[in-house]
């Protein structure tokens, strides 16, 4: 045949020929088909020639058919008669492919009409319904590749449906597959729906249900599932699938459920397959059902445990199936019923092992899907059932959170902060131990990465600022496209996981078992502990939760972040109760006041955001009650703070208002006739912020225009008759005393408006703020100085704190902390005649209190010397040491701690005297009062006797001859003083110190030193002016030699003090009325060997080898003060041992000279000389040389060396030597100039040169101060380098 031959056919011609290789006659092949004597093998043949021929050639064949609609026909029905003659199934397909191909590419509708004819007569015909399987095919075919066809076929063709429903009943799988395939097709339309829409109600339903719960083949379960899928499109057929006319008691039953197999169980039937596919399609198909409405048909499906299995299926790996179980599942999560038969309680575990795998996944859209799930099921999950059994599990998902929220996707990111928020609940992880260190880590994964999204602060400002800048540009931020709504939205939630953090750490509280880690090792530290969590909430609060809100309120303000942000705040008050006054004072001071009355008069007025309203105000009033506690430590009143809290709980929420109105109100007077109490409720509220935002520095209205508000509010107060509560007129005051600066003075009519309002005031103390500046406010005025500045004063060194105080007076020489400890310094400076007052409050105060006014004034007098208000102070001093010894007796004046510090004013009054001044009648009786005084003290009195014997030291150094003299008298006319010298020098050889520096000087050290001193001065005076003794002091020489020669590790001031005693008893060679010499060589008995030597007996009381082994001490000291560079001791030293050969000249001219005269002596300069200045010009040096050339020890001291120092004298700038080498070089070459050495007349002249130079710069210097304090004692340097 021309059909199977590669040639063209001759006997058609070539009309019918179609281009293929080979070419094909259309003719030949219709007539192949269509003769019954063909084999199967060449139809199939053809049939796939034509196949081809409608893929590749479809043109050339439809315009070669088009033409003669009766070969079509032919065509057609040839094809379609096949479809019931041919049995092979491959034979079969290609004609179904063929015939719809064909029809297709047709396109008239006269064709659909012929086989839907010619079905519908081979279906009236067919002796069996396995017969009508290639129709139903065709049929289902058609409709999948033509639109119109199903609605071509219910309208006009209908009865074809009948034949349909046989099918569906008819015990044959691959019937029932191709029917509802059909079926299927013909509800995907429109038309389909609406017509079929009794057929399916009346007769479909059952039978469909049956078929799917039946199906046993995958092809009938499939295209069952197809069927329902487009079914459950409408919320009809839903409602019938799902049986909604059974009643409820039908509904809860389980055993009707079963018998009657409706959906929800032929879908759970299907979810037991191992088919993947399946699996996904009938969740589909349950969430299709699901959609249209979660509480009407959810319950079905929970009854029937089907959530159970969809948890079980997520434990696969085909994605289209985790969505779709996700889908249905969180369909399911708005029932309640879902969570109250503990679906998820099983399910949990599934579903965070499905995250994590579902993670390792690229898909987006997954991740998201699966925490929204995993969100709401922790959002609706009922407190009553604990959703985390296993710990373990708990832990696993705190290991997704942490995996997602750091998901480099912002969808995903977003979602996972959303499920931290629902997961941080008590419920949640309540199973011991809660795991606080992973909540930690998760929490700051949260916030950093919400901080990486937010750009970084631009600058360094407060959070008011932040929002006032905000405010000038609100118009420009109101465009939504200046910042990420993702980013708006992420902030949100992380400020919501971090609110309820905070709000699980206060539910915690509360719960033993979750404030410590029951299964910690016994002696170990855990740090899985509540404390731990609540301070890590602060501190991250602190470091990022607060600066990534500062650096997005840059940008935008929202009233939903500001909320939660604020409430969060809120809610950290209570996370750490011993943190609580801390964080306040922190938020006070970083404008948190000013940001939330701002956010108030933004979004709360007109009764606007009620939530943000009632979080904001909550939080000022919880804000307020904490610095309350925080600030007034020492008069926290229960009654008065419970007033407070009730205004501000009341006032608050009305306070909407700008800074500017709220300063408005400030001012404004109420009715003349009666009192407006919401005005004053709001006077009131602003008050107190404004006082407590001023505390910490938030200074956020301007001084001036607050200092007349609040002016104007206490003069309207009083002249309406209102007396506004004492933490109000506290708050008013405190602001007029900060603002006094930029604010104009107070006149006569303000000033008697504070008078009255504080004059009606049971106590001062109500209204009194311990701030330096409201005590400058009330010392400002006379008019209030006057009345109340007693009383402040007494305030303000009651409310001190006496740590600091106790500091100063351990560091008596730190004067720059002194002055920046103590703040009242300024203001005492600035009015001396506050001085009055503090020296009332030293006799009317407490012991306490006096004990710091005297404290201060020490600091005032060290800091402040050019305040002339001496007098002042000497006078009244003696009226409080007159008063205080004639009410005290020896034993409370050694326990009076105040005495000690008042004798330590008292000399530092006398010390800023710096020249010679003559003593008065004042002076004098302070002398008198300060004796009788030492005369009741006991020498281990130190801190009493340091003072006083200093103050007399003082007055007997630096005055006049004819005062000095009259000073001396006194003195010695009190015997209980002498006798208390006497014991003090009799404890210096009682006295062991420890082992210390020669530079450590205890207190009692320096009362040796004070009592050495004092009674080496009076032996001088009372020689000097001849006064008169009545009482002697013994001393034994022995122990005065040994001290200055052995040492014995004694302090380097107490040498000093020794030796200027050893000197005046030289100078008056042991002669002194005032004293009595004790001691070996004083007091020989008859038993005692006599004297050795006539040099002995010369030199008495001294022996001669104590003469030298207090030369060789003295030597040494020299060499120890080169090295110490000590110019005290070395003075000392010099002096002593001028004084000592001028002694022993006077005694024995033979060995004054000889010790003079000793080689030791020239070793002893060359020492001095090799020190690090390596001159002449040297104090010591210079007098040693003086003492050589004075005694003419030419061995010691040569010609050439004499001019080497009248060389280098010339040399020198004599201006700029000190004041001690200066006087050495004047008396060392005045001494030149009267000894037997010879110098050149050259020389002569520069020597006299010299003097007049030395004597012009003695003229014209300036007279330094002579009394020093050398740790606590004072010394003389006149005293002791003379």
């Amino acid at each position: 045949m021309a059909a199977a031959s590669p040639g063209p056919c001759g006997d058609h011609g070539p009309r019918w020929a179609l281009p293929l290789r080979p070419p094909l006659c259309l003719a030949c092949a219709v007539e192949t088909l269509g003769d019954g004597s063909a084999s199967l093998v060449r139809k199939k043949h053809v049939l796939s020639r034509l196949q081809d021929a409608l893929a590749w050639q479809a043109l050339p064949l439809v315009q070669l058919l088009a033409p003669d609609e009766r070969v079509c026909m032919h065509l057609i029905g040839t094809l379609f008669g096949m479809l019931h003659s041919v049995e092979d199934s491959s034979a079969l397909n290609l004609l179904v492919e063929v015939l719809v191909r064909l029809v297709v590419e047709l396109k008239s509708e006269q064709y659909l009409y012929c086989i839907l004819d010619e079905s519908q007569k081979e279906l009236c015909k067919a002796n069996t319904m396995r017969s009508s399987l290639p129709t139903f095919s065709l049929l289902g075919k058609l409709a999948d590749a033509i639109p119109g066809f199903a609605e071509i076929l219910v309208v006009k063709h209908n009865n074809l449906v009948d034949h349909l429903l046989m099918g569906l009943t008819y015990p044959n799988e691959s019937i029932k597959a191709a029917v509802c395939y059909l079926y299927g097709k013909l509800y995907s339309s429109p038309a389909g729906t609406e017509r079929l829409s009794g057929h399916f109600e009346e007769r479909l339903c059952g039978v469909f249900l049956n078929t799917l719960g039946c199906a046993q083949t995958k092809e009938l379960q499939v295209n069952c599932l197809g069927l329902l899928k487009e079914l459950l499109k409408s919320d009809h057929f839903v409602s019938i699938l799902m049986n909604n006319a059974k009643t409820e008691e039908e509904t809860e039953n389980p055993d009707f459920l079963e018998g009657e197999n409706p959906l929800p169980l032929v879908l759970k039937k299907l979810l037991l397959t191992r088919d993947e596919m399946l699996q996904a399609a009938s969740s589909h198909c349950m969430a299709a059902v699901l959609v249209h409405s979660p509480s009407r048909y959810a319950p079905a499906f929970i009854h029937a445990d089907v959530p159970e299995f969809l948890f079980e299926c997520l434990l696969c790996k085909s994605e289209i199936l985790i969505w779709s179980v996700y889908c249905c599942l969180l369909l399911l999560t708005e029932e309640r019923l879902f969570f109250s038969k503990c679906h998820t309680v099983y399910g949990i575990e599934s579903l965070v092992r499905s995250l994590q795998g579902v993670l390792l996944l690229n898909n987006v859209e997954l991740h998201k899907q699966g925490l929204l799930l995993f969100t709401e099921i922790l959002k609706r999950q009922p407190v009553e059932i604990k959703l985390f059994t296993n710990r373990g599990v708990c832990i696993e998902a705190i290991d997704v959170l942490m995996e997602t929220v750091n998901c480099p996707v912002l969808e995903v990111a977003v979602e996972a902060v959303k499920a931290v928020a629902a997961f941080l609940r008590k419920d949640h992880l309540s199973s011991p131990p809660v795991p606080y260190e992973e909540l930690q880590k998760l929490l700051e994964a949260v916030l950093k990465r919400c901080a990486d999204l937010s750009p970084p602060q631009s600058s360094k400002r407060h959070a008011g600022d932040l929002l006032f800048s905000m405010s000038q540009s609100h118009s420009a931020n109101r465009n939504p496209g200046r910042l990420p709504q993702r980013q708006g939205q992420f902030l949100l939630n992380t400020l919501e996981s971090f609110r309820n953090a905070c709000r699980l750490a206060v539910e915690f509280q509360g719960d033993f078992m979750a404030q410590e880690n029951a299964f910690t090792a016994p002696n170990s530290e855990s740090k899985d502990t509540l404390s731990n969590f609540s301070e890590f909430l602060l501190r991250i609060c602190d470091s990022l939760c607060i600066p990534m809100v500062m650096s997005y309120l840059e940008r935008a303000v929202s009233p939903s972040v500001t909320e939660v942000f604020i409430s969060a705040l809120t809610t950290l008050f209570t996370v750490m109760p011993s943190m609580r006054k801390k964080f306040s004072k922190k938020l006070a001071s970083s404008s948190f006041i000013r940001l939330t009355l701002e956010l108030k008069a933004r979004f709360c007025s007109i009764q606007s955001n009620p939530v943000l309203n009632h979080t904001c105000s909550s939080f000022l009033c919880s804000l307020c009650l904490n610095l309350y506690s925080a600030i007034e430590k020492t008069r926290t009143s229960s009654q008065e703070e419970q007033e407070m809290s009730e205004l501000l709980q009341k006032g608050l929420p009305q306070l909407n208002y700008t800074i500017a109105e709220s300063l408005l109100l400030l001012s404004e007077s109420p009715e003349p006739f009666f009192l407006d109490q919401s005005l004053c409720s709001h006077q009131h509220c602003f008050l107190l912020l404004l006082y407590f935002a001023y505390t910490f520095g938030d200074r956020f209205v301007p001084d001036a225009e607050l200092f007349l508000a609040v002016r104007n509010f206490l003069l309207s107060a009083q002249d309406h008759g209102d007396c506004p509560p004492p933490h109000i007129l506290r708050a008013a005051f405190y602001l007029l005393a900060v603002c006094q600066d930029k604010g104009k003075a107070l006149d006569v009519r303000y000033l008697s408006t504070i008078r009255r309002i504080l004059d009606n005031l049971p106590d001062l103390s109500s209204v009194y703020v311990h701030c330096p500046l409201l005590v400058k406010f009330f010392l400002r005025y006379p008019e209030l100085m006057g009345r109340f500045g007693h009383q402040v004063l007494q305030l303000w060194f009651s409310w001190e704190d006496c740590k600091q105080t106790e500091v100063e007076e351990a560091d008596f020489g730190s004067s720059d902390q002194l002055n920046s400890a103590n703040p009242l310094l300024p203001i005492l400076k600035s009015n001396s005649s506050i001085l009055l007052i503090l020296l009332d409050l030293v006799c009317s105060s407490s012991v306490e209190v006096a004990w710091k006014v005297l404290m201060t004034l020490r600091t005032f007098l060290e800091r402040n010397e050019d305040v002339l208000v001496c007098d002042l102070l000497r006078s009244r001093f003696l009226q409080i040491l007159q008063q205080l010894l004639v009410e005290s007796s020896s034993a409370t004046l050694q326990a009076n701690r105040n005495l000690p510090v008042l004798l330590s004013l008292l000399f530092l009054v006398q010390l800023r005297s710096k020249g010679i001044r003559e003593l008065d009648s004042t002076d004098f009786k302070l002398i008198h009062q300060v004796c009788n005084l030492c005369g009741k003290c006991r020498p281990r009195d130190t801190d009493l006797l340091q003072p006083s014997l200093n103050f007399l030291y003082w007055s007997l150094h630096q005055t006049t001859p004819c005062s000095q003299q009259r000073a001396v008298a006194v003195l010695l006319s009190n015997v209980s003083l002498l006798e208390l010298l006497q014991k003090v020098l009799e404890s210096t050889w009682l006295w062991s110190p420890p082992s210390r520096p020669a530079s450590f000087l205890s207190s009692e050290d320096a009362l040796l030193c004070s009592g050495w001193l004092l009674v080496a001065s009076l032996l001088l005076y009372q020689h000097r002016y001849n006064t008169e003794v009545h009482q002697t002091l013994s001393v034994d020489l022995t122990e005065v030699l040994n001290a200055v020669i052995s040492r014995n590790k004694k302090p380097t001031l107490l040498l000093v003090s020794i030796m200027q005693f050893l000197r005046a008893v030289l100078r008056q060679n042991f002669s002194s009325s005032l004293l009595v010499i004790v001691g070996q060589n004083t007091a020989p008995s008859a038993t005692e060997p006599q004297l050795s030597t006539l040099q002995d007996t010369a030199l008495h009381p001294f022996a001669m080898q104590q003469v030298f082994s207090l030369v060789v001490s003295l030597q040494n000291l020299l060499v120890h003060v080169q090295l110490q560079k000590d110019l005290l001791l070395s003075q000392a030293v010099v002096a002593c041992l001028e004084t000592l050969v001028e002694y022993l000249y006077v005694k024995n001219q033979d060995v004054a000279l000889h010790v003079a005269s000793q080689p030791w002596h020239r070793f002893l300069l060359f020492t001095l000389l090799s020190g690090g200045q390596k001159s002449f010009l040297q104090p010591e040096v210079l007098r040693l040389m003086t003492l050589f050339v004075r005694y003419e020890s030419s061995n010691i001291i040569s010609q050439k060396e004499i001019s080497q120092i009248i060389q280098e004298a010339a040399e020198a700038n004599i201006a700029e030597l000190p004041e001690a080498t200066a006087c050495a070089l004047h008396f060392f070459l005045s001494q030149i100039q009267t000894s037997h050495y010879q110098v050149e007349p050259e020389q002569s002249g520069i020597i006299q040169t010299l003097l007049d130079q030395l004597l012009g710069q003695r003229t014209m210097c300036v007279k330094h101060q002579d009394i020093v304090c050398l740790g606590s004692v004072a010394v003389s340097l006149s005293h002791i380098g003379d």
